[in-house]
């Protein structure tokens, strides 16, 4: 049988447009093993470890007619020299120049008639070091526990680990009639959804409302977020193709400092009652980072000044681990940008998130697919565009927090540095947060549009100084 994408993966596909490119990405910052590193050897590192990664050699293909959703298939073609790629960095090979190859990267689309990634051996970095700019399609991978090049081809030793050799031979491609035939196969094996494509191609609206219902449950706490919409913000705008991108650099060890001393005390009695957790400081520095950046532009802040972000949650359980797809759960999250008080912001922030899980209220995805898996991949399409046309509705922003591995990482003998997220911008976003713990470090990478968040560096200073104010308010010294 063919192996198709699942409603929430294809979602990622229909969500995409023009301006709004569906892929998650990343830099990384490397120092050179002794012996030197070059492109040659990136990309024999690449082909000895895509083995463990088969979606990467394989591409999407559409069933005539839309009777199904589109399947994977192996790209009987596949180039690897096309989606291994290297660049440079004129002198000096700066960081703000850097960041300029990174936003043109990731402002591309990929080419949907190849698999669905590429990555970017960057050299002529100040100091010798280089950098590795990846994408690869949300389709394919939720960038929290699925498997990417980007991760296998990193070891815990510079020592490569050493793997078996790969004699990998494409299956032909399927034809159309073959792809037909599984379609209806799949539709047979599951009569309702034939019932459901019949009523549908009748415009039977009753058959909608039926699978709604029996999704309430789940869907019940994100209607009535959407019932109240976001406040407005200068945080979401008209966006264009075009990205800017912006970094910052925090210690993990800061964060916890925070997370002990606002638990007890906090500064003029404001006290963060029921323990804070690390994701709670990481949101409060978010928080004052952005009421630092609307000052900046002259917005107006008053005490009842809310942002809304969205903080996707993975939900993929243990026996699930390591495989491809998506499980995201999302809790809706007012950040208190009116409140001047660090501790404050904190304590509300960590409030809020309790309240959160307490209350199961979150947009689950789970209870998503049970509403548009239902549905001929016409009418999915449909409403995941229709979904996108409204997020500014929902939210503001996104803030995504994954954590990574305490110790440092290697690929063929270059110790991994710094790691950057890239999370792509729905439409009416200008900007999106993501960040990884890595090493000691929290490095976070804000990927915006060029004209609506022209200023974005701004706002990636303002989180380093965010999180200052926070260790600084309770009573602790910030890590050098």
């Amino acid at each position: 049988m063919a192996d198709r994408l699942n409603p929430l993966d294809v979602s990622f596909l229909y969500l995409e447009g023009r301006n709004t490119p569906m892929h998650v990405g990343g830099l990384a910052v490397f120092e050179p093993p002794a012996d030197g590193f070059d492109y040659d050897k990136f990309v024999d590192l690449i082909e000895q470890r895509i083995s463990l990664v088969p979606r990467y050699r394989k591409k999407i293909k559409s069933v005539p007619g839309h009777l199904a959703n589109p399947v994977w298939m192996d790209d009987t073609a596949f180039d690897l020299g096309y989606h291994v790629r290297r660049s440079a960095l004129p002198r000096p090979g700066s960081e703000e120049q850097l960041k300029e190859l990174v936003a043109r990267v990731q402002s591309r689309p990929l080419d949907r008639n190849r698999p669905l990634w590429e990555m970017y051996l960057v050299e002529g970095m100040a100091g010798g070091r280089f950098a590795v700019i990846h994408k690869t399609h949300h389709a394919m991978v939720d960038g929290i526990n699925a498997i990417d090049i980007g991760q296998v081809i990193l070891d815990v030793t510079p020592v490569p680990r050493a793997l078996p050799e790969d004699l990998w031979m494409p299956r032909p491609e399927p034809g159309a009639a073959t792809l037909v035939m599984d379609a209806v196969t799949d539709l047979v094996r599951r009569p309702t959804a034939v019932a459901d494509t019949v009523r549908m191609g009748l415009a039977d609206a009753r058959s909608v409302v039926s699978k709604v219902s029996a999704a309430a449950g789940g869907l019940l706490s994100a209607a009535k977020v959407a019932a109240r919409p976001a406040p407005a913000s200068p945080l979401n705008a008209s966006i264009g193709a075009q990205r800017r991108f912006a970094v910052a650099r925090t210690d993990l060890d800061d964060y916890k400092r925070v997370r002990k001393g606002g638990t007890t005390s906090g500064n003029g009695g404001a006290t963060v009652n029921g323990g804070a957790t690390v994701n709670d400081v990481v949101l409060a520095t978010v928080t004052g980072a952005i009421r630092g950046w609307m000052l900046s532009r002259g917005e107006s802040v008053t005490p009842a000044n809310t942002v809304r972000a969205m903080v996707p949650v993975s939900v993929r359980g243990d026996s699930e681990s390591g495989q491809l797809g998506n499980r995201v759960s999302s809790y809706l999250v007012d950040l208190p940008v009116g409140e001047s008080n660090p501790i404050v912001r904190l304590s509300q922030v960590s409030y809020a998130m309790k309240a959160h899980k307490e209350s199961g209220q979150s947009v689950g995805a789970d209870a998503l697919v049970a509403l548009s898996g239902f549905a001929p991949p016409t009418l999915h399409a449909l409403g995941a565009r229709a979904a996108n046309s409204f997020t500014r509705r929902l939210f503001n922003v996104v803030v995504t927090n994954v954590p990574g591995p305490q110790f440092p990482l290697y690929a063929a003998g270059a110790e991994m540095l710094e790691m950057f997220p890239v999370v792509p911008l729905a439409n009416g976003q200008a900007v999106s947060i993501g960040l990884t713990s890595y090493d000691g470090g929290v490095y976070f990478g804000l990927n915006a549009d060029r004209d609506a968040m022209f200023d974005v560096d701004v706002l990636g200073s303002l989180i380093e100084e965010s999180l200052a104010e926070l260790v600084e308010a309770t009573g602790g010294s910030r890590k050098r």
